[in-house]
């Protein structure tokens, strides 16, 4: 069964570092983009990064160029989102999503239909 399950939410302050990860399991991340989320109660799901495993290409939301990285581990079959200089503005439920492909050089962020995990909460507060 095809599976995906985040985690590393935290509290942090402004200015501070985490790592999330959405680890796989059922299926190898080989032909998956896996896709990360965030929602705010209120807000519609804001899109904020994605990895294409089959060739490693990436995007990511203005919003947290420069400040998140989006990587794969293939011993673990897992992606991490690494976020710094985190903000208030980053508050939210992150989800991670994965949806097979078969191209490159693109990443098309999972839909509803799509695995998706239960999500991990961050807060950015003094």
């Amino acid at each position: 069964q095809l599976k995906v399950v985040e985690s590393g939410g935290d509290l942090v302050q402004p200015g501070g570092s985490l790592r999330l990860s959405c680890a796989a399991s059922g299926f190898s991340l080989d032909y998956y983009i896996i896709g990360w989320f965030r929602q705010v109660p209120g807000k519609q799901r804001e899109e904020i990064s994605c990895i294409n495993n089959r060739d490693g290409t990436t995007i990511y939301t203005d919003s947290v160029k420069g400040r998140f990285t989006i990587s794969r581990d293939n011993a673990e079959n897992t992606v991490f989102l690494q976020m710094n200089d985190l903000n208030p503005d980053d508050t939210g439920v992150y989800y991670c999503a994965a949806r097979w492909t078969h191209l490159q050089g693109e990443c098309l962020m999972p839909k509803a239909g799509d695995s998706w995990g239960q999500g991990t909460q961050v807060t950015v507060s003094s």
